[in-house]
């Protein structure tokens, strides 16, 4: 199967001189060698957070709207020292104990991936069916969730996994996109925005996927509840174009404009999320300046372009050729990875929006150093894991049910985060760190009633933090 999977992947590095007007630019400005380079190995100047939290809005299930109580009588007692120094501690022997059992794990989720490759691109020209659609979705979440997210972080930097190395993983060339990791977010961009200022400002204004903050327009709708749970619903499966990829470029222009010292428009408002509707229809004086900071034709041919023509189609392109049935097959192709695309942004809707989202888990109104012991327990307390503990488990969750853990140690391997779980549950234990772990399907509930303002993310006491932790002038990497 592996090899038909790369038969399909050298089709489309060959094909891809003909979307190489899609490129990024070279990596001739900072902005984008920053892009390619490991987050410690970066230093992006970035203000300290100031955004008031009464900014977001809606009614609040009883025992989650008070900042301080009883509920949170463990942060008065926790001993941030000691706490910090345990998971410190276990994340660096989970760090060395990397090694070939990595690898051969790696290759054996690859050969997952692979297989929904090889059978949904082998089906494709068949009248459309479940059994092609699914596969050719896990083929794409797998690819970005399991493969891709680990490379980019540097999880198999510690070890000889070939390509899979963050320093030049899916970065510099669309025939480099396609041939590692091709989806709707341009990967450089991902980097900034997923593996720096998600990463390092979880929970804060600066996070850029706060969903509570990002929906704000949705919760503060004058309409019945109903209807904003069906207008949740209806994103679902366009999210990741919709908003993710123009909010992810978002963050690289930005970058990019401070790395050149170039002031951002006076009316621009750096937190709020940018969409192909703010990008295309602008309705307020901020998303019209958000269209001098992401270009619109850039991102529509840099961004969405080279997956569009190569998954949609480059990839099923040669169907046209087959004599007499040509375009039907080629329609049947079509509609099914349409569908598969539908789909696989369902998967990961309820897999990746649903970790940081819900009445249990709080959100911050200040900043922490890195690796402090109050950075680890922000990413504990605002981060909720799903079932766990073995490989069919954990590929169904694309390994984003080891949420927690995955934020505490981002450089990870997959087969490390599956060892360090239980340990970590543990610590939290020993030191009274509520940890969360539900089914998906609880935490996804709980994500809906915070995007519709049916609840709110609870506010932490983080005047309780040692003042050493905090990070009075920003954080920067």
């Amino acid at each position: 199967m592996a090899p038909f999977s790369q038969a399909t992947t050298a089709l489309l590095v060959a094909l891809a001189p003909s979307v190489s007007a899609f490129a990024p630019p070279k990596a001739s400005n900072s902005a984008n060698v920053a892009a390619s380079s490991p987050p410690r190995a970066v230093s992006i100047p970035v203000e300290p957070a100031t955004a008031p939290w009464d900014r977001i809005t809606g009614s609040s299930k009883e025992g989650t709207a008070t900042a301080t109580g009883d509920r949170d009588e463990w942060v008065r007692n926790l001993n941030y020292d000691a706490f910090a120094k345990d998971v410190t501690a276990l994340g660096k022997e989970l760090q060395q104990s990397s090694g070939p059992d990595d690898v051969e794990h790696l290759s054996k989720i690859l050969d997952w991936r692979n297989i929904a490759c090889a059978l949904g691109v082998a089906t494709m020209w068949l009248d459309p069916n479940p059994i092609t659609i699914a596969a050719l979705s896990t083929w794409t979440y797998a690819s970005w969730t399991m493969v891709a997210h680990h490379t980019c972080h540097g999880g198999y930097n510690r070890v000889d996994a070939g390509k899979y190395n963050s320093r030049g993983f899916a970065l510099g060339s669309v025939t480099r996109r396609i041939a590692d990791w091709c989806d709707w977010m341009q990967p450089e961009a991902w980097n900034v925005e997923h593996n720096r200022l998600h990463h390092y400002h979880l929970g804060e204004p600066l996070d850029p996927d706060l969903v509570e903050r990002n929906l704000e327009f949705l919760r503060e709708m004058d309409v019945p509840q109903p209807l904003k749970y069906t207008v949740a619903a209806f994103f679902m499966p366009i999210w990741k174009w919709f908003y993710y990829a123009p909010n992810t470029f978002k963050e690289l222009q930005i970058a990019k404009w401070k790395s050149e010292g170039k002031p951002l428009p006076t009316d621009f408002q750096a937190e709020e999320a940018v969409t192909v509707r703010t990008l295309l229809f602008p309705k307020t004086k901020g998303e019209a300046a958000g269209q001098e900071v992401v270009n619109p034709t850039d991102f529509f041919s840099k961004v969405l372009a080279p997956f569009l023509v190569s998954r949609f189609i480059l990839l099923p392109a040669p169907l046209l050729f087959v004599p007499g049935v040509g375009p039907t097959l080629f329609g049947h192709a079509i509609v099914n990875l349409v569908l598969a695309e539908f789909l696989t942004n369902i998967h990961g809707f309820i897999t990746i929006v649903t970790n940081h989202a819900g009445d249990d888990l709080y959100r911050f109104d200040d900043e922490v150093k890195p690796k402090s012991g109050s950075f680890y327990v922000r990413q504990i307390v605002s981060s909720a894991n799903y079932a766990t503990g073995t490989d069919p488990i954990d590929f169904a969750h694309g390994w984003l049910n080891y949420q927690i853990e995955h934020h505490v140690w981002p450089d990870l391997s997959m087969l490390q985060y599956q060892r360090g779980a239980p340990q970590l549950k543990a610590l939290c234990e020993k030191h009274g760190v509520p940890y969360v772990q539900e089914s998906v399907w609880t935490r996804l509930r709980k994500t809906i009633d915070i995007m519709v303002g049916k609840s709110s993310m609870r506010d932490f006491p983080t005047h309780l933090e040692p003042a050493t932790d905090k990070a009075r002038n920003g954080v920067t990497w």
